[in-house]
């Protein structure tokens, strides 16, 4: 299994981040689904203020580029989805490319 964790900010809006997390807490079936499909065992979301931290376990054969392309093209509900959580994300800057996510390295595992 590979492991991967992402970060992003909401935007600074109280009723922003209710509102991510009302959609969070109950997330469209078509969606899981996907994630399933694409490979992801495990998806988990923590929140500090506005800081998300999104952690992610998947098959050892996932590609995180690969499978985001399968799962928006995999359900117009998906795309939907997507499209309305990226409005309620602001990019943090070391968010590479067009994506609002941005991938976290690992420096310690204890031993």
């Amino acid at each position: 299994m590979k492991e991967f964790l992402y970060t992003v900010n909401l935007r600074d809006d109280p009723e922003v981040i209710r509102k991510y997390e009302e959609y969070h807490n109950a997330i469209w079936p078509e969606v899981t689904r996907s994630l399933r499909a694409v490979g992801i065992r495990e998806l988990r979301i923590w929140r500090l203020g506005r800081r998300l931290v999104m952690r992610i376990v998947a098959d050892d054969d996932y590609d995180p580029v690969e499978a985001s392309k399968r799962h928006r093209a995999s359900h117009p509900r998906v795309l939907e989805w997507e499209r309305l959580m990226d409005g309620f994300q602001e990019r943090v800057p070391e968010a590479p490319g067009e994506g609002t996510w941005a991938e976290m390295t690992p420096i310690f595992t204890l031993p």
